[in-house]
């Protein structure tokens, strides 16, 4: 694994091993861990506004010692009109270890990792409604310390996958891994057209009955026509996670969502950070996940 750009890119065996460098430096001193990129400098290229996974990553690289540097891009040359190919080739001949990128188009990443050289790193924050990956990582590796085998284990996700990177990048980790029961549910106009290897639900009984795993997500403005959002009050009362429909999962169930969330529209404020939601729980494993994949790319040691 030289960059990480799509889940896709990754077999089983890899997503696995990832899990067990998330593992191995969980259980490091913090003495041990500021080693393995001691040296390194990491560039934060974020074209959205992000408040988790801008700090996750930059917390999860200065835990591993690394110098990290948040380009601040209003303020950046392409305000100025550079271009982004510009701009990354005069941050990469400062000697610039690994980029990290946000950005609205779709499969940027693709382009930018052409004009890198061969030892410059690239990891995927979010490309428009595309992919996520280390998101799905997370999502995943945070699942599975509640169930120990998710090839069964009924995953529904609930809210505007249409335009959801989030959850792209979840279905296709949780095909990888070998997963037969993820279920999906949402208003009409915001599902995807064409969708593998998942089960489209008719209601949000169907979606939660017997659910094992439950993840919500919110509706994406940013990347719609204002037009096609439902009207709040009404998302929340045919599409939203309460403790009465909560009801018809199964007793055991955890609660995820990759945030920010909107309270008392995709999730109820009662359940947004109570048992059984466990998404303070995602966002500490993100940077435990965000540590194992730059470990991965730019430490000798994995």
């Amino acid at each position: 694994m030289k960059n990480l750009i799509d889940i896709k890119q990754l077999s089983k065996n890899q997503i696995l091993d990832i899990f067990q460098t998330a593992d191995e430096i969980s259980k490091n001193s913090k003495k041990k861990n500021r080693q393995l990129l001691k040296g390194k400098i990491v560039a934060n290229l974020f074209f959205e506004n992000s408040t988790r996974t801008l700090i996750s990553f930059e917390l999860a690289a200065k835990k591993l010692g690394a110098h990290v540097i948040n380009v601040n891009i209003d303020t950046s040359s392409t305000s100025k009109g550079e271009t982004l190919r510009d701009t990354i080739k005069t941050l990469e001949a400062m000697d610039i270890d690994a980029f990290i990128v946000r950005h609205s188009e779709n499969k940027i990443c693709d382009e930018i990792q052409s004009w890198l050289k061969p030892k410059t790193v690239l990891i995927n924050a979010g490309d428009g409604n595309n992919q996520h990956p280390t998101q799905a990582l997370l999502d995943v590796y945070t699942m599975l310390k509640y169930k120990s085998d998710l090839s069964e284990q009924k995953i529904t996700i609930i809210g505007d996958i249409k335009h959801s990177r989030v959850a792209n990048s979840l279905i296709d980790c949780l095909n990888i891994i070998g997963n037969t029961n993820t279920n999906i549910f949402g208003p009409e106009q915001l599902l995807p057209e064409l969708l593998q290897n998942v089960t489209v639900c008719n209601s949000i009984e169907q979606a939660l009955d017997n659910a094992d795993i439950i993840v919500m997500l919110r509706i994406q403005k940013e990347r719609m026509k204002l037009q096609n959002i439902p009207n709040l009050e009404e998302y929340h009362n045919n599409f939203g996670l309460n403790r009465k429909n909560l009801s018809h999962a199964n007793q055991g169930c955890i609660v995820m969502h990759p945030g920010p969330i909107n309270r008392d529209v995709e999730i109820s404020s009662e359940i947004a950070y109570n048992s059984p939601s466990v998404i303070l729980e995602q966002v500490k494993n993100g940077v435990t996940i965000r540590m194992a994949v730059l470990a991965k790319l730019l430490s000798k040691k994995f």
